[in-house]
């Protein structure tokens, strides 16, 4: 049957219609193509041309600008200054020896730095490397305008690491130094920018502790190279993020004449803020320069270094561990009162001995201080009320309270190897000595001898929860690209408010007090006046025979075998703000070595600057104006060799 007319005309209409839109289709398909066909051979023709030939582009990472470190206050700590230099590429040098031959003639070369230039080149030729470093604007310029002759090598400015404070800052900044095989060894998936010869990490203290922070993230640059590797225009940049500026809570004046005042010694101090926590000083003496390491310090500096018996690498302000002495007799008191083994009335009497388990435990004051109370025991620093104490409280709570105060604990912070310290329990003896523990180790802890060990940190911090009641904590970063960290300030640690109070003014009388055993180093003014504690570590057994015939003097023993002293304290004594931890190594007695220094740093601290003379004793004003004026000479000696470093 046939199809009207009507409908096959449709049928048609619908055809056509298909077939339009479909070639349509087409049409604009061949179109697109068409355009984008123009696009890559017309338009991109030149980069496509520069692609081809592939090894005239070049990719380089654009080393990012580390993070810069400043003080509480905005002064410089760690800064990147410009640096001139040479790089060598080595796969578009060619002839390599030829090159070099060819640049010394231009330039005097380092045998050292081409040596090292060659060793690098040997590992991995993908980077270049530096063939000459810290060259002048002069020689700089040569290397341009010879560019031609020399394939492979470019002059470049660059970033070095600067340490304007020099020694002050050496243990808690630290230093960078070029990226060795042993750090990549320990880092998993290294960071590309590890891989760049020389490129520089940090290697200790904060430096390394907060490489995160302070390293930032690459950039990248396509460049295009004639055939002698000649960089003949920049394709394209993209710049990477600077890491992140740190600002320490130090005070660099402070922490100057920390290190001043330590001068000649073989110490550590640490000054901390009651309130947050924040570390305003932490010096180490002796020091050293961390300019040095910046680039490779020397066989012989680094020798010197070694061999130097006061140790000038370690920070012992957090490294150092120390019989704390009887600077550890406010953690065994607070112990005995928190327990209920003693009240403030309570006295025990000293012969000068305690006979425990058929050994004699000895006083520092051989014939006896008589009946000590309280108050005495911890102002005349008697051994044999202490020993009592732990006879009656025994080494788990006072281990338990020395904890609670801050001591046996690695405190986090950003510096390299921040120690422990040791608090022993019976259960540790057993553990790692593989020996019970005896009465006797607890005598010897009750003053801070024996197995107990603590840090001038610890010391401090131990000090500032007397003083304040509660946990602080120690805060070396204040912010991170002006981002307030967080202070540590602490929550209450619980204590017997009349417990502290009883503490507290024992401390008091210690350099207040006539009889008190820092009363020579005593603060007059009266608003600034201290509350501390002497300590005095033994480092060697005294025998029988030696105490028959009388104890030798410190002065008279070998350096290294001369007792430690200590002394710790806060101030003013009856509104704290500061909190002071002094060890002097083999310094004798705390009372004559350690109290007058940190006295000295607690009035210069308190004062933020130099104190007037009416802070001091009038006896001793005479000397302490030859001290500060010997201080003031060395500080200006020192401003102006910085200066002379800067210009």
């Amino acid at each position: 049957m046939r199809r009207p007319a009507r409908d096959n005309a449709e049928s048609h209409r619908q055809i056509n219609r298909r077939a339009l839109i479909l070639g349509g289709a087409q049409v604009g398909f061949l179109g697109l193509l068409g355009l984008r066909m123009r696009h890559l051979q017309v338009e991109q023709a030149d980069q496509f041309r520069l692609l081809a030939d592939e090894n005239r582009i070049k990719i380089r990472l654009i080393p990012p600008a580390r993070g810069q470190i400043y003080d509480r206050h905005g002064s410089v700590i760690a800064e990147n200054v410009p640096s001139y230099r040479i790089m060598l590429d080595g796969e578009e040098a060619g002839d390599v020896d030829a090159v070099i031959a060819r640049l010394s003639k231009i330039i005097t070369l380092d045998p050292d730095e081409v040596a090292r230039a060659h060793e690098e080149m040997r590992r991995s030729r993908i980077h270049p490397v530096t063939i000459a470093d810290r060259v002048t604007w002069e020689e700089l310029s040569r290397v341009a305008v010879n560019a031609p002759a020399l394939p492979g090598v470019r002059p470049e400015v660059g970033l070095s690491r600067r340490y304007p404070q020099h020694e002050d800052y050496a243990h808690i900044v630290g230093y960078v130094g070029p990226v060795s095989d042993r750090d990549l060894e320990r880092i998993k998936a290294p960071d590309q920018l590890l891989l760049i010869p020389r490129f520089q990490i940090g290697k200790v203290g904060l430096e390394q502790r907060r490489e995160d922070l302070l390293r930032g993230k690459a950039g990248t640059r396509r460049v295009e190279q004639n055939a002698a590797g000649r960089v003949m225009r920049e394709l394209d940049r993209r710049e990477g993020e600077p890491g992140k500026n740190l600002q320490l809570t130090t005070d660099s004046d402070l922490q100057e004449y920390v290190k001043a005042r330590l001068k000649g010694e073989s110490a550590a101090a640490v000054v901390l803020d009651t309130e947050t926590g924040d570390i305003l000083a932490c010096g180490s003496t002796p020091s050293f320069d961390p300019n040095l390491f910046v680039r490779g310090i020397s066989v012989s500096d680094y020798k010197s270094l070694l061999e130097n018996k006061y140790r000038p690498l370690p920070n012992k302000a957090v490294q150092g561990i120390y019989p704390p002495g009887s600077t550890f007799k406010m953690v065994v008191l607070l112990a005995a009162l928190e327990d209920g083994q003693v009240t403030p009335s309570d006295t025990v009497y000293c012969p000068g001995h305690l006979e425990v388990s058929g050994r004699r435990f000895h006083c520092w004051k051989r014939v006896g201080h008589g009946n000590v109370d309280l108050q005495r025991s911890i102002r005349e620093s008697c051994d044999v009320f202490f020993y009592e104490m732990a006879l009656r409280v025994g080494i788990e709570k006072i281990t338990a309270m020395a904890q609670r105060l801050g001591l046996g604990v690695e405190h986090d912070l950003p510096m390299t190897g921040v120690a422990q310290g040791l608090m022993p329990t019976k259960d540790w003896k057993r553990a790692t000595r593989g020996e019970d523990w005896v009465i006797g180790d607890s005598v010897n802890s009750a003053i801070g001898q024996g197995y107990v060990l603590a840090s001038p940190l610890h010391l401090a911090i131990m000090t500032a929860r007397i003083a304040t009641g509660r946990s602080v904590s120690p805060r070396l970063i204040k912010s991170v690209d002006g981002v307030e960290t967080e202070p540590g300030t602490g929550e209450d640690l619980g204590l017997n408010p009349n417990h502290l109070r009883e503490v507290r003014r024992a401390m008091h009388a210690v350099s207040n007090n006539r009889r008190g055993t820092a009363y020579r180093s005593r603060i007059v003014e009266e608003s600034y006046r201290m509350a501390g504690k002497t300590g005095t570590s033994q480092v060697r057994n005294i025998t029988a025979a030696e105490r028959a015939r009388g104890v030798s003097r410190n002065e008279d023993l070998p350096w290294e075998r001369r007792d430690h002293a200590l002394f710790v304290n806060y101030a003013p004594s009856d509104a704290p703000r500061i909190a002071v931890a002094v060890v002097v190594e083999h310094g004798g007695g705390g009372s004559t070595a350690a109290a007058p220094i940190a006295r000295d740093i607690t009035l210069q601290a308190l004062h933020g600057g130099t104190p007037p003379l009416e802070a001091y004793p009038s006896s001793q004003r005479g000397r302490i104006r030859t001290l500060q004026e010997r201080l003031e000479r060395e500080r200006r000696e020192r401003e102006d060799a910085n200066a002379g470093d800067r210009a």
